[in-house]
């Protein structure tokens, strides 16, 4: 398999721009092999300026259209056979390149893994996996987090399945602790979808189930994996993204009318603060997985800058490193088989 990792320069609020600095900051900090995908005219003066053009680990790929964020995907993606989300597809499909990164659209995106690279055998939907600070300073992947909003039991326990291996292999947890997000921590509670799935969950010996997790606990760092649906994660994800922009905003209006001694207070805590803010930001984690697909796909914010697209091309490259994605499939065709 390629280690290079396509990116679709075209893609985001910034782009090319800031796609473009991201990829080649990572090129020269982590040594990652890139294909920039997107109008090469546009591209080109960029690597250019950065004195890269003739980096070995720098390759331009033209691509003649775009899809926007107000287009419909799958329309867009019949339509759009040059896309350049579309070409960075078929760059890792042909296995040009390891994995791929898709900042903008996210419908886009999943449109593209699912028709463009298509899913693993055995897989019936993909899902989309986030990486969330916890409090006891690791990571706690959210799985899904936006692509499948009315999944059926067994989409949830490929969901389980795709978050253990990935946050094994990918984020070198040992034993991942796999949790199904609930109203409550009793397995008689939630609707007949999550309490079916605890009792499979349960009754199976692929991970570690450690049972309910409510939503207060997803962040506090004794579980893994949690495990739901497509719009419940999103829902969540988002309003946490606007609970730590809130959190920060309600501090600076307190140290800028708490007088001299909030202030200098302030300024005392200055480093410890930005590191705090630096751990919440969903920059410094580049992107959202979208598991399940025949192939490594780094889903980008749309507003994402060269410091998302850096970090992104990081998990992207340690996605294709890991060899998650094998261990997946040779998980479900045993499944199969057995």
């Amino acid at each position: 398999m390629s280690e290079q990792i396509a990116i679709d320069a075209m893609g985001g609020d910034y782009a090319p721009r800031e796609i473009v600095l991201g990829a080649l900051d990572a090129v020269r900090r982590d040594g990652i092999g890139v294909v920039l995908v997107g109008d090469e005219a546009q591209v080109r003066p960029l690597v250019e300026a950065e004195g890269m053009l003739s980096h070995p680990l720098v390759t331009i790929h033209h691509a003649s259209q775009t899809i926007d964020m107000d287009e419909h995907p799958a329309m867009a993606f019949r339509k759009k056979k040059d896309a350049s989300v579309s070409v960075c597809a078929r760059l890792v499909k042909d296995g040009t390149c390891g994995a791929m990164i898709a900042p903008g659209s996210t419908g886009a995106a999943v449109t593209v893994g699912l028709f463009g690279l298509g899913r693993i055998p055995g897989i019936h939907r993909p899902a989309i996996a986030s990486a969330l600070p916890n409090e006891k300073g690791g990571l706690t992947l959210l799985i899904d987090a936006g692509a499948s909003t009315q999944p059926e039991v067994k989409n949830l326990l490929q969901n389980a399945l795709l978050g253990h291996y990935y946050a094994k292999e990918v984020y070198g947890i040992a034993r991942p602790r796999v949790g199904l997000l609930n109203v409550g921590t009793e397995a008689t509670k939630g609707s007949a979808l999550i309490t079916e799935t605890y009792a499979a969950m349960q009754a199976q010996s692929q991970y570690h189930f450690v049972g309910n997790v409510e939503g207060r606990e997803v962040l506090g760092g004794d579980v893994d994996v949690v495990v739901c649906d497509g719009f419940t994660g999103n829902a969540l994800l988002k309003f946490g993204e606007g609970l730590a922009r809130m959190f920060f905003t309600l501090m600076k209006d307190a140290v800028m009318t708490g007088g001299l001694r909030a202030k200098l207070g302030a300024w005392l805590l200055r480093p410890a603060l930005r590191a705090m803010k630096r751990r919440v930001d969903y920059k410094e984690y580049g992107g959202a997985m979208l598991l399940g697909v025949s192939g490594g796909l780094v889903i980008c914010h749309g507003a994402s800058d060269r410091r998302a697209i850096a970090n992104a091309t990081r998990l992207a490259a340690k996605m294709t490193a890991s060899g998650a994605h094998e261990k997946v499939r040779a998980a479900l065709a045993a499944e199969a088989a057995s």
